[in-house]
């Protein structure tokens, strides 16, 4: 395919999509703005131009357009008012002794009338499931109250955007501390080259495990499982720790992102990235939008799992699939070079030559090691990317790169920008109404089907529809109260089972494109995977990952 061929085609896609009529029940700014999303993922696949410049180009053609609403502000909460009802109550209380001693059950039996599921009729399930056809309820509560404004459903009250606003929000990516992580975790990779202790550390790995690539590939598969339990970023965990060590092994067998990638770069690269997508949904905190999403859970439906509930409901899938991954790599993936026995001997000659260990890659070793523990222990006082800029500060400050090396990483700043603007983009599909709307009327045609069906389908768009997202904690935002709250509406469904499931699916979603989780980008942008590839990998594992939790996950969970 030609290059003009290649960037004709998002334009294309982009204006057909633009050219159907909008859905009912979405504004037609939204449908414009899902229209250039679609150009702009059809680009990243096509790669006309970098992958950055496609996300810059869509993020600066939507708000040159003016397509994201901004929410209105809110208004001034009245002035208290007095509940006649209350007061009614209170007066016969007094005029009637007697009956106030009764007049405290009512409440007990308003909250247990409320507790009766009610029958639902088909046309009003439905109904319930458009966001267009919601409208605000005059109805009061059991005490006389008036009930809440805002229901599930109803349109968010929106305003048109200002030049201001529309800046703001093209470059709200760029304050996105997950993105900066990221970019710091190239940074450290550079620490580590730099300094040499990259270069210690592999060659130490291949000294102990490097007679084959399949056991380099546990290795790296292990040292994420050691750590996944204490560190609930994922960007940190794999692209702040194990990336920047792994990164300098390829090499060492003449594997660069230029010359044979595929002999061992690309592989260790993708084993460690399926990897800490498992390990993230192994365990509850292994990934920090596990903990928003039980929060999620609780406010929406009133349930609460602990760490070991979590862990026991996919554990079943998780053991399985993380001793499947490195395997599973070496099949779909494979490295060109699968044995070198020599390797070893080799690799202790060269430690040889290294000599003793220096000032700065002890410097260096210290940070990180500060830096890993700051990431498991102080979670409470400082933000994980605080932690990753205090290290990396002290860096530069202790000379372990210096501030000219770090304007010359030009990786880095790539993906910084890359990532900045496909956060903004999935961003602006929540802000136009676009996701609920999705989610909402997805949700509202199962109605009519066995409750097990019903959980099954949910799962399974929850999954899929993460290819619109550039952040699982926009995802777990976006939808899943939503699709909890339309669950909770049809008769028979087993909450908990569904949204464990729901739950424990966050982090093997990761893996789908260069784009679903924190380390995607950063492995995509090693240079190892090359785009054709992580695309064709991605769908094939979310594919195993999604099988593997319908197959063994939904039944175990329903028979517990």
């Amino acid at each position: 395919m030609s290059k003009l061929t290649k960037a004709l085609v998002p334009i294309f896609v982009a204006l057909a999509v633009w050219a159907v009529p909008t859905p009912q029940g979405l504004e037609p700014y939204a449908w414009q703005y899902f229209s250039i999303f679609v150009g702009v993922v059809v680009a990243l696949i096509l790669e006309p131009i970098p992958a950055a410049a496609v996300g810059l180009v869509g993020v600066v053609l939507c708000a040159s357009l003016m397509l994201v609403p901004m929410p209105s502000d809110a208004p001034k909460p009245a002035a208290p008012k007095v509940d006649t009802a209350k007061v009614d109550a209170a007066k016969s209380d007094v005029a009637k002794p007697d009956a106030a001693k009764s007049e405290p059950a009512k409440p007990e039996v308003a909250k247990a009338d409320a507790a009766k599921p009610e029958a639902v009729k088909p046309e009003a399930k439905v109904a319930d499931a458009k966001p267009a056809d919601a409208k605000p309820a005059d109805a009061k509560m059991a005490d006389g109250s008036a009930a809440p404004a805002k229901k599930e459903g109803d349109k968010p009250t929106i305003k048109k955007p200002k030049p201001a606003d529309e800046i703001r929000w093209a470059l709200a990516g760029f304050s996105n501390g997950t993105v900066w992580l990221i970019f710091i975790a190239f940074m450290f990779a550079l620490g580590y080259e730099k300094t040499g202790l990259g270069k210690r550390i592999s060659l130490l790995l291949i000294k102990k495990l490097g007679k084959r690539t399949l056991g380099l590939g546990y290795a790296v598969a292990l040292a994420d499982l050691a750590l996944a339990p204490f560190m609930p970023s994922n960007t940190a965990r794999s692209g702040g720790t194990i990336f920047p060590i792994i990164k300098n092994i390829p090499g060492l067998y003449g594997s660069t992102p230029d010359h044979e990638p595929r002999k061992i770069g690309g592989y260790l690269m993708w084993t460690a990235l399926a990897t800490t997508c498992v390990t993230s949904s192994m365990f509850f905190t292994g990934l920090a939008p596990n903990l928003l999403a039980m929060s999620l859970v609780e406010k929406t439906i009133g349930m609460k799992f602990t760490w070991m509930e979590w862990f026991t409901a996919f554990a079943p899938v998780g053991i399985v699939l993380f001793l499947a991954v490195p395997w599973l790599t070496y099949v779909l993936y494979p490295p060109t070079q699968k044995v070198s026995e020599d390797a070893p001997i080799w690799a202790a000659s060269e430690l040889t030559k290294l000599g003793p260990i220096t000032a700065k890659e002890l410097t260096m070793a210290g940070l990180a090691i500060c830096a890993l523990l700051g990431w498991i222990f102080a979670g409470d006082y400082l933000d994980a990317t605080l932690v990753a800029l205090i290290a990396l500060t002290l860096m530069v400050l202790t000379d372990v790169i210096s501030w000219d090396d770090l304007l010359a990483n030009k990786q880095a700043w790539n993906v910084l920008f890359w990532f900045a603007t496909l956060v903004t983009l999935a961003d602006g599909l929540g802000k136009v109404g676009f996701l609920k709307w999705f989610a909402t009327t997805a949700a509202g045609a199962m109605v009519g089907y066995s409750p097990n069906t019903v959980i099954i389908m949910l799962l399974v768009l929850f999954f899929v529809v993460h290819y619109l997202f550039a952040s699982l904690t926009a995802h777990v935002t976006a939808l899943l109260p939503v699709f909890l709250t339309t669950a909770s509406a049809i008769p028979g469904v087993n909450m908990r089972t569904l949204a464990l499931l729901l739950c424990v699916s966050l982090g093997i979603m990761g893996i789908i494109t260069p784009y679903a989780t924190g380390p995607s980008p950063i492995y995509y942008g090693s240079g190892y995977i090359a785009r054709k590839d992580f695309w064709i990998q991605g769908f094939l594992f979310g594919a195993i990952f999604l099988a593997a939790l319908l197959l063994i996950g939904v039944p175990y969970l329903m028979s517990m």
